[in-house]
């Protein structure tokens, strides 16, 4: 059978795609904990994708940050707190997109239910323990200024968050810093009481930094994959009970917990403009003149703006 000259142009544009798509190299994503790929599954968008994902673990935004440093993954989630540090540390990075994350409890200080702490003007002289440069630490430091106190006033004890619930069940530790699911676990499972949250504190902001390199070579990638990330996260807004089954298979905690956590928080993808570069300054500022950092941070260095023209409009409702 003879084909048409249209035929043969249709037949050729889709041989020119599918070869083009099976030419695009693989994304190498940073996964903390499961969460990206979980979220990304449980909301189809893994679904037709014209390219490879490779999902990398990482327990925590520390080895995750020093990963995007190295060069050994391409994109990758991390909070206002370890992304200062990863420029810090030199990382060649650009925020290329950015979750407003907005619940109750997604960042608090807790104290023991039968604690005579009730706010945060009571943490002079008392033991916080958090995780050393984690939004928990960042948490606490805004909290005591915003009381008119100092990290001069109270004792930091750094651990990880497995370790610090225990200091502060035992009583090794006065308050724990930290973010969810802990702050639910420990609200709802031991009654723990909130002495400060990050709701007004912090800008609760998710940033998804991808390396220079990767930026240069896969662009294509990278606004496909910001937009599948922000569909995923409108999705989970209006689908909360099958976002946390999907959670609780990976990370073993209680359904309950994560539905609690869910159902409490709305995620909204916001643009890459002055005022989050400007809260993200104000974050740097704070950890140098705490002697966090040792020296200063020009964070507008590490963002993209040029990724906000890819992505969906900003309104658009869940689908």
């Amino acid at each position: 059978m003879r084909l048409t000259l249209p035929l043969l142009i249709a037949s050729a544009l889709a041989f020119a795609t599918t070869t083009h798509a099976a030419d695009l190299q693989p994304l190498l994503v940073a996964n903390q904990k499961s969460t990206i790929k979980v979220l990304l599954e449980v909301s189809g968008e893994l679904k037709d994708v014209p390219y490879e994902i490779q999902f990398s673990e990482f327990p925590a935004a520390a080895p995750l940050g020093e990963a995007l440093n190295a060069g050994a993954v391409d994109i990758g989630a991390l909070g206002d707190a370890p992304y200062v540090f990863a420029l810090g540390a030199g990382a060649p990075l650009k925020v290329v997109s950015i979750i407003h994350a907005e619940g109750r409890y997604t960042t608090a200080i807790l104290a023991l239910k039968d604690s005579p702490l009730n706010s945060a003007s009571d943490l002079k002289g008392k033991r916080i323990v958090t995780t050393r440069g984690s939004i928990g630490h960042f948490l606490a430091i805004k909290a005591l200024r915003s009381v008119g106190l100092s990290t001069h006033d109270v004792q930091f004890i750094y651990l990880l968050p497995s370790e610090s619930r225990i200091l502060l069940d035992n009583g090794s530790a006065d308050a724990w810093s930290t973010w969810d699911p802990y702050t639910t676990i420990s609200t709802t499972q031991s009654q723990a009481k909130v002495l400060a949250s990050g709701d007004k504190l912090l800008t609760n902001h998710l940033y998804l930094a991808a390396t220079s390199q990767a930026i240069a070579s896969k662009r294509q990638q990278l606004d496909d994959f910001v937009a599948r990330v922000d569909r995923a996260y409108r999705w989970t807004n209006a689908h909360p009970e099958e976002y946390a089954a999907a959670q609780a298979t990976v990370t073993g905690l209680p359904l309950a917990v994560h539905v609690a956590v869910a159902r409490g928080t709305h995620m909204q993808p916001v643009a890459i403009d002055d005022t989050v570069i400007s809260g993200l300054q104000t974050t740097a500022d704070i950890y140098q003149e705490e002697g966090i950092l040792t020296k200063h941070i020009d964070v507008s260095q590490g963002f993209d703006k040029s990724f906000n023209a890819q992505r969906a409009p900003l309104s658009q409702a869940s689908r």
